[in-house]
């Protein structure tokens, strides 16, 4: 088997020795744009040809006492059509941040790797981690970096949660930061927020059941509960499956445990109870 000789003078590009940037996404930029989520539309899926790309929805976030949480269903559709039942829309992406994917599946999911391997980059490079608003910057760039396809149908719409460690009081340290297309970035002062196609009904709910002292099971029952509320009025958003055992994704972040995938007998538990009391109270909150 051919091989290179260790001394034979073979020797790394220049920009894989330099540290002039901290940024990973910066670095395949130039060394390896087709790399980039922009760069690989989905092949197959032009708009106006019949096929659609799946779609992920819905993703819901809110605070609590001392934390953050972000939960997502777990269907994604093509068209009228169920492109996957157990969808993984909740990505933990670095100790104290996560962020959930709404919309092109493929493109999303890219993007949110990439931007795990961004943060995990930076705090190599420079021995510290990003602030938070560092973080939802970096986030936002990326989303902007997407517009072109995100014009031509191929949208990416991320939700992003984050503790910040630094905040004066750690009662209130839990944000959410919504995105548009076009890299716009709003931090959601109500202390929840939706996005996806089911989002007006989640959000609706969350505005009845939200409740800033509430603990982090308290927070995630509301959280799970709005997710049901959204698949009962929107075909594209999944409720829980209890036939297939399927349940919604959550993720809490505090600064005790830092971004902490809710165990699955958890998030069964609480979904089974939601939908037991709906089967008595149908149409009723709480």
């Amino acid at each position: 088997m051919e091989h290179t000789p260790r001394n034979s003078g073979f020797a790394l590009p220049h920009a894989y020795l330099s540290s002039t940037t901290s940024s990973f996404v910066d670095f395949l930029r130039v060394q390896a744009p087709d790399l980039l989520p922009s760069k690989r539309p989905e092949g197959g899926f032009a708009p106006g040809s019949g096929l659609e790309p799946p779609h992920g929805t819905t993703i819901v976030a809110s605070t609590f006492n001392g934390g953050v949480l972000i939960a997502g269903d777990r269907r994604a559709t093509s068209g009228n059509t169920i492109a996957s039942r157990d969808m993984e829309k909740i990505h933990v992406t670095d100790a104290y941040s996560a962020v959930g994917i709404a919309g092109t599946a493929g493109i999303a999911l890219e993007l949110v790797r990439l931007y795990t391997v961004e943060l995990a980059h930076y705090e190599k490079i420079e021995g510290v981690s990003l602030s938070l608003d560092g973080k939802t910057n970096k986030l936002a760039n990326m989303v902007k970096g997407n517009l072109d396809v995100a014009m031509a149908g191929l949208a990416v719409l991320p939700l992003f949660v984050g503790y910040d460690i630094d905040a004066s009081d750690p009662k209130r340290a839990g944000r959410i930061v919504s995105f548009d297309v076009t890299g716009g970035r709003y931090e959601e002062h109500a202390g929840y927020h939706a996005v996806g196609s089911g989002s007006p009904y989640a959000k609706s709910a969350l505005k009845k059941l939200y409740d800033p002292e509430a603990d982090a099971e308290s927070a995630a029952r509301a959280a799970i509960e709005s997710l049901y509320d959204a698949a009962d009025d929107d075909t594209a958003t999944g409720g829980p499956d209890l036939v297939r055992r399927i349940y919604p994704t959550v993720v809490t972040i505090t600064a005790e445990h830092g971004a902490v995938k809710m165990p699955e007998e958890e998030t069964s538990a609480i979904a089974q109870t939601v939908v037991e009391n709906r089967a008595e109270r149908p149409g009723r909150l709480g």
